[in-house]
């Protein structure tokens, strides 16, 4: 059965998150109707905390482990993906990458556990449909991945990045993002907002940065 009635409809993630190792948030919103699935059970892979590995990690088997963190108005498209494989042991630094067991390959067996780090997505990010995001990447405030993009590396803020980590554009110019930057306008207070509502509805981020200096300092 379809989590989503259709296309149209969006759930916030942090309404529904349970996973003591993802942080999502306000107004951030995940759109899976053409997945059917709702954002955990599809998008996020490999994070220790799930349904299937809860117990396991409640039991401190594993120690700290890498977190998906997610800002706050985020726009994730249906059947994007955070691979949390930082987590999983795979070692491209050995000889071989395989997990070996001790309980199968003897007490020479090493474990291959490395931490990746966080996968941290920044506020304002919109993430087209089935775009993959690997372990440890941090995507800045107001970047756009397109669908189906893979990111392996670090996006800039307000940047617009396609295919294997192709830069498009950065979306406005430099000292533009600068007073973006600055002013954080998603952690404003919601009356601040709905005042700041045509302004933000708009291109005019001087106008944006004017009504910060006078309202918000």
């Amino acid at each position: 059965m379809n989590t989503f009635t259709s296309w149209l409809e969006s759930k916030k993630l942090k309404e529904q998150i349970v996973n003591p190792n993802i942080q999502v948030g306000e107004y951030s919103y995940y759109s899976g109707f053409y997945h059917g699935k709702s954002f955990e059970d599809q998008a996020v892979r490999y994070l220790l905390g799930d349904d299937s590995t809860i117990d396991v990690w409640e039991a401190g088997v594993f120690g700290e482990v890498d977190k998906l963190i997610i800002g706050k108005f985020c726009a994730i498209a249906s059947g994007a993906c955070f691979m949390l494989a930082g987590n999983q042991g795979h070692r491209l630094d050995w000889i071989s990458t395989y997990p070996f067991s001790a309980e199968e390959f003897g007490d020479g067996v090493k474990s291959g556990f490395e931490r990746a780090g966080d996968t941290v997505i920044g506020n304002d990010v919109w993430i087209g449909s089935e775009a993959m995001i690997m372990p440890g990447v941090t995507i800045g405030d107001g970047a756009v991945i397109g669908a189906r993009a893979v990111i392996s590396k670090d996006v800039a803020p307000y940047s617009v990045v396609v295919g294997s980590n192709k830069l498009v554009k950065q979306r406005f110019p430099s000292e533009s993002v600068e007073k973006l930057q600055q002013i954080k306008w998603w952690d404003w207070p919601l009356e601040k907002l709905q005042v700041a509502m045509p302004i933000l509805c708009s291109g005019d981020i001087d106008a944006l940065h004017q009504y910060y200096l006078e309202q918000m300092k």
